[in-house]
């Protein structure tokens, strides 16, 4: 597939989509004070329904009964109908005695709910500590943590309901034998993309030894032991630090997400990585990079989910992230094709589609 030339005439752009409409946001700027001081209490009710169950409850159906899902779940019933009154203030919820039902709004919550097991999750503690960090009193990594746990579900949640689509669309249309992921976590998107494509084989990457042992039960549930090989590995070390991986050099596609930034914290080596990941795997001809980038300023006077927490977050843990124009420039500097660049499911989010020249 040959997509059009871009504006500037320096790489292929996939504009069928492009921008989508949901990137600009609903939430007008300013936000004034009663909205700004609702949505922090909406965003801890809507993470905390997620966890109490009920986003998967109303998947399977339209009504819930208070004091039988209290009974069943073993909650303290008044604090449980105290967080359904909040949720039905907000609008999401309608409580009639006992019967809850879920409002039209209920729907697009359950679409992003991956932003906020993400955002109050994973980064309550981060955002909490905005202030202590900026005076020095306390620093990401030592004195204040992220929930790596509520981190990794939040995107796969993100990833389930925007993403996965997009990059099975892109996977289809590709030539493959050996398939890599760089930052595989528990190696559930590798082993589905190998899994659809018989005679395929699968490497997975990740540097938490927890994950890699979650991985082995992945592989192991889709039947893949002979096919797919997770791997605790730091990327960094294969790419700096002279860490081999066995088979390697038979990875013909290479694939990262929502990792990349993270490879690139050093200023020191920042310009090496895409060549550096282009001599890990010799022989890949496709790379697929995606990740977050700064949200373009001037769009407008409104804010898209994501984008002004994913920014924050990063700021306040010490690490850089990138425009498109700026990932683009690395690529090509670093000797890779963009054939495409496409809009990928969250806000100022892509898919790169890159090839070895």
């Amino acid at each position: 597939m040959t997509a059009p030339v871009s504006r500037d005439g320096l790489h292929e752009l996939d504009e069928s989509v492009f921008p989508p409409a949901d990137w600009r946001g609903d939430a007008k700027i300013p936000l004034d004070a009663d909205t700004a001081f609702n949505g922090f209490i909406s965003t801890n009710v809507v993470f905390a329904l997620e966890r109490l169950g009920l986003f998967a409850w109303f998947d399977g159906t339209d009504r819930l009964d208070v004091a039988e899902y209290s009974r069943l779940h073993q909650l303290d019933e008044t604090v449980f109908r105290r967080l359904l009154s909040a949720a039905e203030a907000f609008g999401y919820l309608t409580v009639t005695g006992d019967r809850v039902t879920p409002t039209p709004a209920w729907s697009e919550l359950r679409r992003k709910i991956g932003f906020f097991t993400w955002g109050v999750g994973g980064y309550h503690d981060v955002f909490a500590n905005a202030a202590a960090i900026t005076r020095g009193e306390r620093v990401f990594g030592r004195d204040v943590l992220r929930d790596e746990a509520m981190v990794a579900l939040g995107s796969a949640q993100a990833d389930l309901a925007m993403m996965r689509h997009i990059l099975d669309e892109q996977i289809a249309a590709l030539d493959f034998s050996v398939l890599a992921d760089l930052g595989s976590g528990i190696s559930e998107r590798v082993c589905r993309l190998v899994k659809s494509r018989p005679g395929t084989r699968g490497i997975g990457l990740d540097i938490s030894a927890s994950a890699t042992d979650l991985a082995a039960g992945t592989v192991e549930r889709h039947e893949l032991t002979d096919r797919v090989r997770p791997i605790c590995a730091d990327v960094l070390d294969v790419l700096f630090r002279g860490r081999r991986i066995e088979g390697a050099d038979q990875v013909d596609v290479a694939m990262s997400f929502m990792f990349l930034h993270d490879l690139l914290v050093d200023p020191g080596t920042r310009t090496d990585v895409i060549p550096a990941l282009r001599k890990a795997f010799p022989h890949a001809h496709t790379f697929l990079l995606a990740d977050t980038t700064v949200r373009p300023r001037g769009e407008g006077e409104e804010l898209p989910v994501f984008s002004s927490g994913f920014e924050l977050a990063h700021a306040l843990m010490g690490v850089p992230i990138y425009t498109r124009e700026e990932y683009e420039n690395l690529f090509h500097e670093g000797g890779l094709h963009l054939r495409r660049t496409i809009p990928f499911g969250a806000p100022h989010t892509y898919l790169f589609v890159l090839e070895a020249q």
